[in-house]
């Protein structure tokens, strides 16, 4: 029976890419009867109901290695957030709280800066993550500059874009695949959905094994629902330094003899992100009175 990826769902019907072409398929009635809803990023198996037509029904969804909820989306290999260095300026904010929230979730992180044309501020961004550990690069998608760097970083995994709007990701991924949505909206057309489907999460395959997921409206995450002393796991470049900590449960935030407090003030640590870390603890803290 052939397998592949649910590239795209909408309106009941779920489009499956086997490495060649695009299914519209059906979910089986049995998933229904399970409580099991089939996501964006599914490797499913399914059945060919009409090979004319290029349709089927989805009969077997094989199990997730992660998921999100919103977007609803699972089996991801990393997140590319994508951000401008100027027009507009970065939120650093915005960005650290997408980290901790994809830190949560245990899924690997790359930060591309795009508009590098406009602005050179590559010193300036890259000493505020230098500690953190996250791969960092920089792009031009209007002038072209690191396109092929960035793209090679997406090769054999599949990925979610995020980011604001301004900076740049759709333009990034037209130059990425020209051709993007040909081939799924020629399937949507056979079903009259073909102009709903930039309100939902979709993927395209890039390659071999590669897939990208762009994800209209997925800006940033509301980091909550978790306790804030555990928080400071979020922030890699705490790890090493928390080791100097007098208390093993110091959360770094009022404790005296504070490992990572020490490295802040060495300059080891940029002081913007452990800002950050401050506003998400006190934002965690407050919601759990209530």
């Amino acid at each position: 029976m052939p397998t592949g990826k649910i590239i795209k769902g909408i309106a009941g019907f779920y489009y499956v890419h086997d490495g060649h072409m695009v299914w519209a398929c059906r979910a089986a009635g049995i998933f229904r009867r399970l409580g099991i809803k089939p996501l964006v990023g599914d490797d499913v198996e399914f059945d060919i109901t009409d090979e004319t037509d290029s349709e089927g029904n989805v009969v077997r969804v094989f199990p997730r290695k992660n998921s999100l909820v919103r977007p609803e989306v699972a089996n991801l290999d990393q997140a590319m957030l994508f951000f401008a260095v100027a027009s507009p300026d970065p939120n650093l904010g915005v960005l650290d709280r997408l980290l901790v929230s994809m830190e949560l979730r245990g899924i690997p992180c790359v930060i591309a800066f795009n508009k590098t044309d406009l602005a050179d501020r590559r010193y300036e961004l890259s000493q505020a993550y230098r500690s953190s550990g996250y791969d960092i690069m920089f792009l031009s998608v209007e002038r072209g500059w690191n396109i092929d760097a960035v793209k090679e970083r997406l090769m054999h995994k599949t990925t979610v874009l995020a980011g604001p709007s301004g900076a740049g990701k759709s333009s990034f991924l037209k130059k990425l695949l020209p051709d993007a949505g040909v081939v799924t909206g020629a399937v949507s057309a056979k079903i009259g959905r073909g102009k709903q489907t930039t309100r939902h999460s979709e993927i395209f395959s890039i390659g071999e094994n590669s897939y990208v997921l762009d994800t209209p409206g997925f800006t940033s995450f509301e980091v909550s629902g978790i306790d804030e002393t555990k928080l400071r796991h979020c922030y890699p470049e705490f790890e090493e330094p928390s080791r100097n900590c007098r208390f093993p449960d110091c959360v770094h935030i009022g404790e005296p003899d504070c490992g990572v407090k020490a490295a802040i003030a060495a300059g080891m640590i940029s002081a913007e992100r452990y800002q950050s870390y401050k506003d998400i603890y006190t934002v965690l803290k407050s919601a759990r009175k209530y």
